[in-house]
């Protein structure tokens, strides 16, 4: 079983930064793809990006390349989504998600375990 708890969520005005982290615990996120998700009021969960567990294979929704960065500390079983450029569409809840050691070559919507999410509000 892993639990997985996001943080670092907050109201930030439009073109600034977060950082949001995805902490792991039960077990080592290490042999875990980890995945982050957003969802609004009223639309549907989308894909954000996904890191697999040894770090060298990320994708990118296409809404969010080159302003959102994932990345993974496995000595502190963290998963981080950095957050730059913010839009007002970008308010969202976020999620992050875990898949026991699963290869990926692009999105992945299926997962094992999911987080309780963090709030990310952006002001215009």
């Amino acid at each position: 079983q892993v639990q997985l708890v996001e943080s670092g969520g907050g109201l930030v005005q439009a073109g600034g930064s977060l950082r949001l982290s995805c902490a792991g615990s039960g077990r080592t996120l290490s042999s875990y793809t980890v995945g982050w998700f957003r969802q609004a009021p009223g639309k549907a969960r989308e894909f954000i990006s996904v890191i697999d567990w040894s770090g060298d294979t990320l994708y990118y929704a296409d809404s969010v390349k080159g302003r959102f960065t994932i990345s993974r500390d496995n000595a502190k079983n963290t998963v981080y989504l950095q957050l730059n450029s913010l839009k007002p569409g970008d308010a969202a809840v976020y999620y992050c998600a875990a898949a026991f050691r699963t290869t990926i070559n692009g999105p992945l919507y299926d997962y094992d375990y999911w987080g309780q999410g963090t709030q990310v509000t952006v002001g215009s």
